[in-house]
C-alpha cells in the first residue's frame, strides 16, 4: 500500500487531515468568512473536507482548491456531488506553489499542508498572492509545547514554540485576528483516529497482502506518538489579516 493509500485509510474516521474536531472546524469559518464573503481557497486541499463545509455552510460561497493528489481531488468531486455543491466548487491538479488565479479571494487556507511550500513563511507568501483586499488567511502549523527531543526534532521537524511562531508570523507582516490551539483531546483523538483506522482496516482485511505491513505502521506509528512526541508537540490554527501591503 502506498503513502497516499495509507493516508486515505488512516483518515477514514477523521477526515479533517489536522488535530481539529468539528466544532473548531465550524468556528475558524466563521472567524474567517465574514459576512460578505464570496470566495475561498484551499492551497493543498486533499479531499477538499475544509471546503466542502464551507460551501455547505455559506450559499453564497464559491470554492476553488489546489492538490497534487488526483485520487482525493476524485474523492473531493464525489463529496461535492453528494452534497449538491459541485457547482460551486472549482478543483486543480497541480502543484499549490504553482498556482495562478485570475480573481482573488477573502479567504485563503492551508492547515497543516506548509510542508508543501517548504515551510510557514513560504505559505504565507503564496497566500499573500492570492488574497482579496481585506481578506485573511487560515493557517495551521505544529509547534513545540515542551522542550522536544531530538528524536522528536528528527521525526517531525525543526518547529518553533508557539510564542515564536506567532512571532515569526507577525514580523512578516500579518496581525492574528483569531487562533486555536488545539486541546489534549483533539490532538488524542486525532492519532488515535489515524492509527486505529490503519489497524482496523489490516485487521478486517488479514488475507490482504498489504495486511501485515498496514499493521505493523499503525503500531509502530502510535508507538512513536505515545513515546517520542505525544507530551511536547502542538498544533495551532491562525486567522491572519495583513499589516502590511
Amino acid at each position: 500500500m502506498n503513502r497516499e493509500q495509507m493516508s486515505k485509510v488512516a483518515h477514514a474516521d477523521h477526515p479533517i487531515k489536522s488535530p481539529v474536531d468539528d466544532d473548531s472546524v465550524r468556528r475558524l469559518l466563521e472567524r474567517g468568512l465574514p459576512p460578505g464573503s464570496k470566495r475561498v481557497l484551499d492551497l493543498g486541499c486533499g479531499g477538499g473536507e475544509w471546503l466542502l463545509r464551507a460551501l455547505a455552510t455559506y450559499p453564497q460561497l464559491y470554492a476553488e482548491g489546489v492538490d497534487v493528489s488526483e485520487d482525493s481531488l476524485a474523492d473531493a468531486r464525489q463529496s461535492a456531488i453528494r452534497l449538491g455543491v459541485e457547482e460551486r466548487l472549482v478543483l486543480h491538479h497541480q502543484e499549490a506553489e504553482g498556482f495562478t488565479s485570475p480573481h482573488p479571494f477573502d479567504l485563503v487556507l492551508s492547515v497543516g499542508a506548509t510542508h508543501a511550500f517548504g515551510g510557514l513563511l513560504p505559505t504565507l507568501a503564496a497566500a499573500r498572492t492570492h488574497l482579496a483586499p481585506g481578506g485573511r488567511v487560515l493557517i495551521g502549523e505544529g509547534f513545540w509545547d515542551r522542550e522536544p527531543s531530538p528524536e522528536a526534532i528528527e521525526m517531525l521537524g525543526d518547529y518553533s514554540d508557539l510564542a515564536t511562531t506567532v512571532d515569526r508570523v507577525v514580523a512578516d507582516g500579518w496581525t492574528p485576528v483569531h487562533g486555536h490551539v488545539s486541546t489534549r483531546g483533539e490532538l488524542d483523538d486525532y492519532e488515535w483516529a489515524c492509527w486505529g483506522s490503519l489497524a482496523s482496516w489490516a485487521l478486517d482485511h488479514p488475507a490482504d497482502p498489504d495486511s501485515s505491513q498496514v499493521l505493523e505502521t499503525a503500531t509502530t506509528r502510535r508507538s512513536e506518538w505515545l513515546r517520542v512526541y505525544r507530551d511536547t508537540w502542538g498544533f495551532v490554527s491562525l486567522i491572519l489579516r495583513q499589516t502590511s501591503h
